[in-house]
């Protein structure tokens, strides 16, 4: 039976360090995967020309999308790195107005102890918008990724995966969905990096006798 899978990131190119390989995967097993960006990602920055950079990202977005096989991008117009100077209740509006169209079995979303304050409050939004409502769209299965140069210094609590996704298999579109971001990595040893991407996909596969892996905190399972 397939599946309708959302992922909740706060910037274009969250979605791919943290659950591309696994997306790629809902794609390939004939799940219905969509991504909801909720922050523009350039407006923070003091380079000018923000309208023209947003639309590149959003650009890059949806060919990164395409490579990965999700069939939906969506974007909000949330201030980059600022999410936190709008009300939360009209962050949890947006969350809440894709639930209600996309009605998602499976969520993914930000660790919310990551040091990004934006990834914090996407968190926070789609926990709000998953309340269990019976009658409500609210989705069955939640998880929390990981996002190298942010959770990894995040002092508001640590993440602890306890699941696990083999994604050798689909590795290489991950690298190549990444690359469309090429702009936004760094040379190593910075975390944001190809390297480290990979030194933590494969980091992640050791701990579960895997190769290469993502990682997740499970939220919530409903189990029929």
């Amino acid at each position: 039976m397939t599946k309708n899978i959302l992922a909740v990131v706060a910037h274009p190119d969250d979605e791919i360090l943290g659950v591309g390989g696994t997306l790629c995967k809902h794609a390939r097993d004939g799940d219905s995967v969509t991504v909801l960006i909720l922050a523009d990602g350039e407006s923070s920055r003091d380079d000018g020309d923000d309208a023209g950079k947003i639309g590149a990202r959003q650009k890059a977005a949806k060919k990164a999308g395409e490579i990965l096989g999700v069939q939906n991008v969506f974007f909000s117009d949330f201030p980059d790195n600022r999410m936190d100077s709008v009300v939360l209740l009209d962050i949890i509006k947006v969350v809440e107005s894709h639930f209600t169209k996309i009605k998602p079995d499976v969520v993914y979303t930000h660790h919310g102890g990551d040091l990004n304050v934006d990834h914090r409050l996407t968190f926070e939004a789609v926990m709000t918008a998953s309340r269990p409502i019976q009658g409500g769209a609210y989705p069955k299965e939640i998880y929390t990724f990981e996002t190298l140069s942010s959770t990894e210094w995040g002092v508001h609590g640590a993440f602890v995966p306890n699941v696990y996704v083999d994604i050798e298999e689909v590795f290489d579109q991950k690298l190549a969905a990444l690359k469309v971001y090429e702009s936004e990595m760094r040379p190593f040893p910075h975390p944001r990096s190809y390297e480290a991407v990979e030194a933590l996909a494969k980091l992640r596969g050791s701990t579960v006798a895997l190769n290469i892996a993502e990682a997740f905190a499970c939220i919530r399972n409903i189990k029929d």
